[in-house]
């Protein structure tokens, strides 16, 4: 699975994952490999990513959106900081 994290100002991240766990703006949820299709706004939390080599890396994010079609992850953010 591909995940792909934007800002207005550049591509934060990019490469293959086993899994990310994004903010909703009812709650966390984890999106893995084979997940179904969804757009989902996002609230002001943490993003965890867990990249294919097992490495786990996290960002503070302010909102956004997330789409995930075909096990490409798009999270979209207003704005990100490495944590």
């Amino acid at each position: 699975m591909n995940l792909i994290v934007l800002t207005p100002e550049s591509e934060v991240y990019n490469g293959p994952i086993k899994a990310v766990k994004v903010p909703g703006i009812s709650g966390q949820f984890e999106i893995l490999k084979g997940h179904a299709a969804i757009v989902s706004a996002l609230g002001k939390g943490t993003l965890r990513i867990t990249e294919d080599s097992g490495n786990q890396s996290s960002y503070t994010i302010q909102g956004g959106f997330v789409e995930v079609l075909r096990d490409e992850v798009s999270v979209l953010v207003t704005s990100v900081e490495k944590v």
